[in-house]
C-alpha cells in the first residue's frame, strides 16, 4: 500500500495547487429565500463561493456535495464548471464529500448528480465567470458584452487582457447565488459533451492511493469488530478458560480462526462454565500488540499496532465471547408468502378510470424477487482520529453530512466536532455498510489516545451484517380489448422500505449504535413519495392505459435488515412490468417492439425503442430454434431521468438450465450528455450488473443464520460472462441533462427475461433465473 498524508488526502488525489487558504466552508445548508427557488442544490446551498473560489494564481477549486462512487461523477462536475468558467480542465480543482468544505447536497444516490450538483455548479460557474468579466470591463473601461474569454483570460477588441489572477482579489464571490446569469449554449461548448478521461481511474489502475482502503496515517492504529452470531443477540460474558489456553499454546482458540476463515462466524458456546467479565489485561499478556479492547454493551471491538495481531485478537474473542441468541429468522423457501402475511400500509399512488370495453380479456401474473446483497469487492472501511475533541471520519459514505448527523447522535457529540472526509470506497453503491463502518471506527478511535483508527469489515462481516435489498412481490393484472390493445392495468407491489440510511429521520442507522449499553433506535421505514418512490419506484407505468391503478403495499417489519441498493424498487418492478408487457403482447398476437409502441405516447420514449430496434436488426416474427432468442426491455428511469431500451441476446442450455448473453444491444436518452464516454461506461455497467443480478444473485438463509457469506455462496457474473455491449447514445443538446447511473438495470433484467420466454416458450417469473430455477420450469 502506498502511503498518504492526511492533508493531502483531505485535499483530494493529485490535482492542482491553489494560491490561497483553504479556509473551512460553509457546511451547514442555508435556508431558502422565501422569494426564490434556484434550481438544483443551489436551492439550500446559497452562498457562490460554497460552490467555487478562483485563486490568485488564476484557478478554480470547485466544490461539490456529491461524491465520486467509480461512475464518474467528478470528472463530469469538472466538465461542466470548466465549460462555464472558460477555463482548461487541468486547472479545476474538485473537492468533493467533505463536511467542512462543501455544500451540503445529502445523498449522492438516485441518479441525481448531475440533475442537482450540475445544474448548480452550471449556473454557479456563469455567474462567477459574468463577476469576474463585470470586472475586468471596469477596469478595462469597455463594454462587458463586447469582452471575450478564453482559457481564464478576458480579452477587450482592442486586445488589452486581463487573466482571472488579476482579478481574483478583488472578485467578491461571497454573495447569493442568483441563477440569472445565462450558461453558455450548447453551440459554445468545448468540454461539455467531449470524451474527457476519468479523473479517479489511473489510481486505480497504476497501484496508487485510490481507496479509503489504501489510507494509511502516521501511527495509524488497526480495528476489528467481533459481531454477535445474529441479529439481536446479546453479548453475556466471556469464556476466559479459551484465552487462557491459547496463552498455554493449546489450539482450542485458534479453531475459530480456521472457521472464520472459511466465512464462519461466532456462534453461541453452548453449556460451559460461568461466563466472567473479560481481562484486558490478559488478552494483551496472550497476543502482542493488543492496543485496547472496547466493550460497550454487546459492542465489541479489538485495537493493535497491526492489521493481523487486530485480526488475531477478534478470532479469540469471537472464541470465548458468550451470546444469548437473537429472534430466529424466517424460512427463505417461504419468504415471499411470509412478506405478504405481514402487517402493510397501503396507498394508491396512481389511478386513472375509463369505461371498461366489453369483451376483454383478463391475465394475472405474479413476480417476485430475493434479497440481494450489495456484495461490494471490498469490504467496507473507515479510519477515524479523536483529537482535541474533534473526530475526523474519513470514509465512503453516500452522504456525508447524514452520516455526521448520526454519528453526533451515536458518539453523543456536537455536530461541529465531527468532520466527514469522503474517500472513494472499492465498491460502494446503495447503502452498503460504508455508514456502518465509519461507526465502528469512530467508537475505537476514542480508546487510542489520539492516535488514528483503521477499521475493515472482513468478507463474512460484509455479507452478513450488510443492509440488503429488500425482497419484492408485485403482481400484475390487465384486461386486453379485442382490438389487442391494454383497456385496464393493475399493479400491486409489496415490500420493506428501500432506504434505512443515516438521511432517514427518527432514529440513527447505523449498525454499532443499537447494540451499545445505551442503544440507539433505528429510524422508522417509512413510504418514499413518488415520482421518485421507493419499493414503487417506477411502478407507475410511462404506457398510456386509459384505466390504470397502482398500490404499493410497505411492510414495516423487516425479517432481514434491508436498505438502498442501486434503483431501489426499479430494478424488480421494470423486469415485472415489462416481462408482463410481453406477456399481453403473446397473447394479443403482436410484435413485441410495436406492442410497446402503439401504447406510448412520450416521442422520446418510442424514440430509443425504434433505436434500439434498428440497431439489433429486430425483425418482427423471427422464428426461434428452442435454444436462442431475442427479448426487449424499457423504462424511462423513476419516469422522471434516463430513457433506455434493451435487446438481449440469450442463448439456452437446456441440459444444464444454463442461459447465455453473448449481446447486448442498447439505446439511451440521457438529455444532454456532458461525457459521452462516462455516460455508456454507466449504461454498460449496470447491464453488467443486472445481468449479475438477473441470472445469479440471492441471498441465502434458514432459521438460524445468513448462509451467504462467501463468493461461493455467493456468485456474481464472472469475466468469461460478460457479453459484448453496442450502445447508440443519442444526444439532446438543448435538453437537461437526466441521471443515467441507474437506468438500465430494469430494462436489462426484463430483456433477458424475455427473451429466455422468446428462446424457449416458457417463463420465469422469479429472480434469479439460476440454472435450478430455468430447468425446473423446462421441465413443466
Amino acid at each position: 500500500m502506498n502511503a498518504i498524508s492526511r492533508r493531502d488526502f483531505a485535499a483530494g488525489l493529485g490535482g492542482i495547487t491553489l494560491a490561497f487558504t483553504l479556509a473551512p466552508r460553509l457546511a451547514v445548508a442555508q435556508q431558502p429565500s422565501a422569494q426564490q427557488r434556484l434550481p438544483g442544490s443551489l436551492d439550500t446551498n446559497r452562498l457562490l463561493d460554497a460552490w467555487i473560489r478562483i485563486g490568485t494564481d488564476g484557478n478554480a477549486m470547485v466544490c461539490t456535495g456529491k461524491v465520486e462512487l467509480g461512475q464518474g461523477i467528478v470528472t463530469a462536475l469538472a466538465q461542466i464548471a470548466a465549460e462555464e468558467l472558460d477555463l482548461p480542465l487541468d486547472r479545476v480543482q474538485m473537492i468533493s464529500g467533505d463536511t467542512e468544505r462543501t455544500p451540503n447536497e445529502g445523498v449522492t444516490a438516485g441518479s441525481q448528480s448531475i440533475e442537482n450538483s450540475g445544474i448548480a455548479l452550471r449556473l454557479a460557474g456563469a455567474q462567477v465567470r459574468g463577476i469576474l468579466v463585470e470586472l475586468a470591463a471596469k477596469r478595462l473601461g469597455a463594454d462587458a458584452a463586447a469582452l471575450s474569454v478564453t482559457e481564464g483570460v478576458i480579452a477587450a477588441p482592442d486586445g488589452r487582457k486581463l487573466s482571472y489572477a488579476e482579478l481574483a482579489a478583488s472578485a467578491d464571490l461571497h454573495r447569493e447565488a442568483t441563477a440569472q446569469a445565462r450558461p453558455k449554449p450548447p453551440s459554445q461548448h468545448r468540454i461539455v459533451g467531449k470524451p474527457i478521461a476519468r479523473r479517479d481511474i489511473p489510481a486505480k489502475v497504476m497501484g496508487g492511493v485510490a481507496f479509503v482502503q489504501d489510507l494509511r496515517l502516521p501511527g495509524m492504529l488497526h480495528g476489528r469488530i467481533v459481531r454477535p452470531p445474529g441479529y439481536g443477540a446479546k453479548l453475556e460474558g466471556f469464556d476466559l478458560a479459551r484465552i487462557k489456553a491459547v496463552r498455554n499454546g493449546t489450539l482450542v482458540g485458534w479453531i475459530a480462526e480456521r472457521e472464520m476463515l472459511q466465512g464462519r462466524i461466532a456462534r453461541p458456546l453452548g453449556d460451559r462454565a460461568k461466563p466472567e467479565e473479560f481481562d484486558e489485561a490478559l488478552l494483551k499478556a496472550v497476543l502482542p500488540g493488543v492496543v485496547a479492547v472496547v466493550r460497550d454493551g454487546s459492542f465489541l471491538g479489538v485495537i493493535a499496532e497491526r492489521e493481523e495481531q487486530a485480526i488475531k485478537a477478534s478470532l479469540v474473542l469471537a472464541e470465548s465471547a458468550r451470546w444469548a441468541a437473537g429472534p430466529p429468522l424466517p424460512d427463505e423457501a417461504q419468504i415471499h408468502d411470509h412478506l405478504l402475511a405481514l402487517p402493510t400500509e397501503d396507498k394508491v399512488v396512481n389511478e386513472k378510470q375509463a369505461a371498461l370495453p366489453d369483451g376483454v380479456k383478463v391475465v394475472e401474473a405474479t413476480y417476485r424477487k430475493p434479497y440481494m446483497a450489495h456484495a461490494a469487492l471490498g469490504p467496507s472501511c473507515a479510519v477515524a482520529q479523536l483529537s482535541d475533541g474533534k473526530m475526523t471520519v474519513w470514509t465512503h459514505s453516500q452522504g456525508v453530512f447524514p452520516l455526521r448527523g448520526n454519528l453526533a447522535m451515536a458518539l453523543k457529540m456536537r455536530s461541529e466536532n465531527i468532520r466527514c472526509i469522503h474517500a472513494e470506497g472499492s465498491g460502494c453503491y446503495g447503502h452498503n455498510a460504508a455508514d456502518d463502518v465509519a461507526l465502528d471506527a469512530a467508537l475505537l478511535a476514542r480508546a487510542a489516545a489520539g492516535r488514528p483508527v483503521r477499521v475493515q469489515w472482513m468478507r463474512a462481516d460484509e455479507f452478513l451484517w450488510e443492509p440488503f435489498g429488500a425482497a419484492m412481490v408485485m403482481k400484475a393484472r390487465a384486461a386486453l380489448s379485442p382490438d389487442g390493445r391494454i383497456a385496464d392495468w393493475n399493479y400491486d407491489v409489496w415490500s420493506n422500505t428501500h432506504s434505512t440510511r443515516p438521511s432517514e429521520p427518527g432514529g440513527v442507522n447505523l449498525l454499532a449504535s443499537w447494540y451499545l449499553a445505551e442503544p440507539q433506535r433505528p429510524a422508522p421505514p417509512r413510504m418514499q413519495p413518488q415520482p421518485n418512490g421507493g419499493g414503487d419506484r417506477n411502478a407507475v407505468p410511462l404506457y398510456d392505459f386509459p384505466r390504470q391503478r397502482i398500490t404499493n403495499h410497505l411492510i414495516s417489519e423487516m425479517p432481514l435488515r434491508v436498505s438502498a441498493l442501486r434503483t431501489l424498487g426499479a430494478y424488480a418492478n421494470v423486469f415485472a412490468m415489462e416481462s408482463f408487457m410481453d406477456e399481453l403482447a403473446l397473447l394479443a398476437n403482436a410484435d413485441p417492439v410495436a406492442f410497446r409502441l402503439a401504447h406510448l405516447k412520450d416521442a422520446r420514449a418510442r424514440a430509443v425503442i425504434e433505436a434500439v430496434a434498428k440497431k439489433a436488426g429486430w425483425k418482427p416474427g423471427a422464428s426461434r430454434d428452442g435454444g436462442k432468442g431475442r427479448g426487449i426491455g424499457f423504462a424511462k428511469y423513476k419516469n422522471l431521468a434516463t430513457y433506455v431500451a434493451v435487446i438481449v441476446d440469450v442463448e439456452v442450455d437446456r441440459a444444464s438450465g444454463r442461459i447465455a448473453v453473448p449481446r447486448v444491444y442498447a439505446a439511451v436518452d440521457a438529455g444532454q450528455i456532458v461525457n459521452p464516454d462516462g455516460l455508456e461506461n454507466q449504461i454498460e455497467g449496470g447491464i453488467v450488473q443486472s445481468m449479475s443480478w438477473t441470472l445469479k444473485e440471492e441471498v441465502k438463509f434458514d432459521s438460524n443464520e445468513i448462509s451467504t457469506r462467501d463468493w461461493a455462496t455467493y456468485p456474481i457474473l464472472t469475466m468469461p460472462e460478460v457479453p459484448s455491449v453496442e450502445i447508440e447514445l443519442i444526444d439532446r443538446p438543448d435538453e437537461r441533462s437526466l441521471g443515467a447511473g441507474e437506468a438500465a438495470q430494469g430494462p436489462a433484467a426484463a430483456a433477458i427475461a424475455n427473451a429466455f420466454a422468446a428462446a424457449t416458450g416458457k417463463r420465469v417469473r422469479d429472480l434469479p433465473l439460476t440454472p435450478a430455477r430455468v430447468k425446473g420450469v423446462l421441465e413443466g
